[in-house]
């Protein structure tokens, strides 16, 4: 589901308004906090009210932790591809959309392109998910040696790696959602 607030957008909730959103209304909002997994925000809707933008982000994380392992990989597997096919065909959601460019994954050199996509490849076939990595904390060149070194993890170490780097992402994401005002420190 879209999103009410975007990276480029100025409206911001405070945390009263987040909690006195309609549940339909709360998880249109922050249904892609986790990329394409609305579950996530239905899942935690139940949890308010919320103190601040940190108490929401930890209900949504302990939600994530509290998954099975396929849920997990489930939640890795609703990510796309680094600059691939969905970014080449204009198909990533607007928040996936400037994460990557901001990271300067829009201004690939062709043999950055090729490298990426043939690591992006052989990470997918390895894990069974796809590379995640919070972009708005990366540059490309960060992107491609993380991507790089990450393909020699376990698949264990890449679950537990690529969650925490959604938990970033999250984080990041709710950061444009919710202003960080006095009533959220209540």
């Amino acid at each position: 589901m879209a999103s009410h607030a975007s990276l480029t957008s100025p409206t911001t909730f405070r945390i009263s308004h987040v909690n006195s959103l309609s549940d339909e209304d709360f998880i249109t909002t922050f249904g892609n906090v986790i990329e394409h997994c609305s579950l996530v925000a239905a899942a935690v809707v139940s949890s308010r009210p919320f103190h601040s933008l940190q108490h929401l982000h930890a209900e949504i994380c302990s939600f994530i932790d509290e998954l099975p392992v396929k849920g997990r990989e489930g939640i890795l597997r609703s990510h796309p591809d680094l600059a691939g096919r969905a970014a080449m065909a204009g198909q990533l959601t607007q928040e996936s959309s400037q994460e990557q460019k901001s990271a300067g994954l829009g201004n690939l050199t062709q043999q950055e392109r090729s490298n990426l996509d043939l690591m992006n490849t052989s990470y997918r076939h390895k894990f069974g998910f796809p590379f995640v990595i919070c972009a708005r904390l990366n540059k490309k060149e960060a992107i491609l040696q993380g991507l790089s070194r990450r393909l020699h993890n376990s698949p264990e170490e890449e679950l537990h790696t690529g969650i925490e780097e959604v938990k970033k992402i999250a984080l990041l994401r709710l950061k444009n959602l919710i202003s960080e005002d006095m009533d959220s420190k209540m």
